[in-house]
């Protein structure tokens, strides 16, 4: 029986795919390289995917998978039998090993046909390659793709083009007999003869260069901004995740167009390979250990588009720090669309001024930390009068464009704040975490500019920082008995836009330790609800509490994990000295990272160690994610 049609589009499943890539550039295939039996696979550079569908064959027929060695996040080795060109024997004796390459302009492959027969092989190689020009955001919302695009054969190659993107194929390599265009599916067809010699190897390969006409973003080309860590620690599997955390970051790095040189990290694969203003601060803080460079570039490249003037349509303000960098405007479901550089976060600033305190204390050279002081100036200065817009010493947000994001922390989706009982929060919102980050941005601010700024330059942000602090707590602990119990009260997600505790139990209560927004006993308060086991799954912490009405272990910030989210809540135990539940949850990940093969995916499922012995894939979670292989760095700290 045949099931229906969907009613409508579907976003497509990435777990079960093989993603190799350099940033802004990356392939999605099945786990044996071909390309094109699902929605995800193609070749994409720069948020177009300009190739669809891609399949070798081999004297008529398609390797049979043996093998897949992930040797680098940009390269990977696929091993397969050619059994139709074996002789009878049990054992293979043909075998075929492709090599994929992905740069940060470009992709290229290798196809290795050896023998260990007496006898050469004579066989014809055929590649199947079908042009795209389909945006990927197009992809993510599970539209149709773009109808067939126009192809130039040239001399050993072709050409095509679609939404600024150009793809030039290159077959040098490949000595080909034929090369033409399909007349059934627009597909590049290549042909050419391949001679194994006896007890031999051959091989052919093709390269695709890609350039971007309206690129905002590029791959980076200095070395990695960071040292490698000595990891002293018995469990073999922080081993693991830290170095191929380490490896996904390095194929992350990017740049700006604008600021060529600044590198930061680009959110993750597939949908966001850019800049995004919070993703890009918090990885850099986690990985603040491995040194400062990282952290410098990051805070230079976001000051370099810090606001200016007030404008409603982009969300920019004075001294605010961006959201989200794009080619072109970005239309979600017609009814949101966010213009190429747009402002919609609440929590950017606070986190950029975190950064730069966080670095300085590290080490960031005093002549690069004097070079930002005007932007920290400008960054405490929105926060004071534009992200408390109705001056209760609160920050808050709210999308005055009517075609932005409704929810602007770090949980962005659409039903991220509720109330215990289900409801929506209503805006004006004030969520809890960024009362946080700005009193630690106030006090980490004050501390630079009393070090490197005017005399008692920083006395009036620790007075506003005292003044937010006291209407943090005014305002925000829940102490109804019919919903603290016996784990005593708790502060609310946010402040809903009647000023109200909405009083549901979530993850974002980690980020608050270790800010100093806390006393020690509000801390103790904090860490036995992260240690509750309606919040640690046992694979990480859930964004929201099993305990509430609107909880799904696949709901994207109602209930699943996120293991950045995790390492924030662990850093701050540490520091609070709650070390047990921070080792708890620090466990957890590192059964996640086992389960993974040590990719850390951007979120699982939120099923808990005692309804499955392995953490459930979300489904649809990018991977590799910039603040997810960052939460290595995280745990190593603190578990060493």
């Amino acid at each position: 029986m045949t099931a229906p049609a969907p009613a409508h589009p579907l976003q497509p499943l990435l777990h079960d795919e093989l993603v190799v890539l350099r940033a802004p550039t990356q392939v999605w295939s099945a786990s044996d390289g071909s390309i094109g039996a699902a929605a995800i696979h193609g070749i994409a550079h720069s948020d177009v995917r300009v190739v669809r569908a891609l399949r070798w064959s081999i004297g008529g027929q398609q390797p049979e998978h043996l093998q897949t060695d992930e040797a680098a996040a940009d390269r990977v080795r696929i091993h397969g039998l050619l059994r139709h060109l074996d002789d009878p024997t049990p054992d293979p004796g043909v075998r075929v090993v492709l090599e994929r390459t992905v740069e940060a302009t470009g992709v290229s492959e290798t196809l290795t046909v050896s023998t260990r027969h007496d006898q050469p092989i004579d066989t014809t190689v055929e590649l199947h390659l079908e042009p795209d020009a389909t945006l990927v955001d197009q992809l993510k919302q599970g539209l149709p793709p773009t109808p067939r695009v126009a192809v130039e054969v040239r001399d050993e190659g072709a050409q095509w083009r679609g939404e600024n993107v150009t793809a030039t194929l290159r077959t040098d390599t490949l000595s080909t007999e034929t090369l033409s265009v399909s007349d059934v599916d627009g597909a590049l067809v290549l042909r050419a003869r391949l001679v194994v010699p006896a007890r031999g190897s051959a091989s052919v390969g093709w390269r695709l260069d890609v350039h971007d006409a309206i690129a905002a973003v590029r791959g980076a080309e200095q070395p990695v901004p960071w040292v490698r860590p000595v990891v002293e620690h018995p469990d073999a599997r922080l081993h693991r995740w830290v170095a191929r955390a380490l490896d996904d970051l390095d194929a992350l790095r990017l740049e700006t167009v604008a600021v060529p040189g600044e590198q930061f990290l680009a959110a993750g694969a597939p949908w966001f390979f850019t800049l995004f203003g919070r993703d890009s601060l918090w990885a850099a803080r986690l990985l603040l250990p491995l040194g400062t460079d990282l952290a410098g570039s990051t805070l230079r490249v976001l000051a370099a588009l810090q606001g200016s003037v007030r404008d409603d349509d982009t969300a920019e303000e004075p001294g605010k720090i961006m959201h989200e960098l794009r080619r072109q405007t970005l239309v979600i479901d017609g009814d949101v669309q966010l213009p190429p550089l747009y402002y919609g976060t609440v929590d950017a600033t606070p986190l950029w001024v975190c950064l730069l305190h966080d670095a300085w204390r590290a080490g960031l050279p005093e002549t690069e930390v004097r070079a930002l002081l005007p932007h920290l100036r400008a960054a405490l200065g929105w926060m004071r009068d534009h992200g408390d817009a109705d001056g209760d010493g609160l920050l808050e947000y709210i999308d005055r464009s009517g075609r932005g994001l409704a929810n602007q922390g770090w949980k962005d989706s659409g039903d991220s704040v509720q109330w215990h009982d289900g409801r929506l929060a209503r805006g004006p919102i004030a969520l809890c975490e960024v009362q946080a980050y700005a009193y630690e941005a106030a006090r980490g601010g004050a501390a630079v500019l009393d070090a490197l700024g005017e005399p008692g330059e920083g006395d009036a942000w620790r007075r506003w920082a005292d003044t937010l602090r006291t209407a943090f707590h005014e305002r925000f602990w829940v102490t109804d008995p019919a919903r603290v119990g016996e784990l005593g009260p708790y502060p609310a997600i946010a402040l809903d836009a009647d000023k109200q505790p909405v009083d549901s139990v979530t993850s974002n209560l980690g980020h608050l330790l270790g800010t100093g927004l806390l006393d020690a006993e509000q801390a103790a308060l904090v860490a036995r609800r992260l240690a509750s086991p309606a919040l640690d799954s046992g694979f990480g912490l859930r964004t929201l509490s099993t305990e509430a009405a609107g909880y799904w272990p696949f709901s994207y910030h109602g209930g699943s994990v996120w293991a950045h989210d995790t390492a924030i809540a662990i850093q701050g135990l540490v520091r609070e000295g709650h070390r047990d539940a921070a080792a708890s949850l620090a466990e957890g990940l590192l059964r996640v990272a086992e389960a993974v093969d040590y990719r850390m995916p951007e979120l699982h499922g939120g099923d808990g160690l005692d309804v499955t012995g392995r953490p459930i894939p979300y489904p649809a979670s990018c991977r590799p994610q910039a603040w997810s292989a960052a939460a290595a760095i995280a745990v190593l700290g603190a578990l060493t």
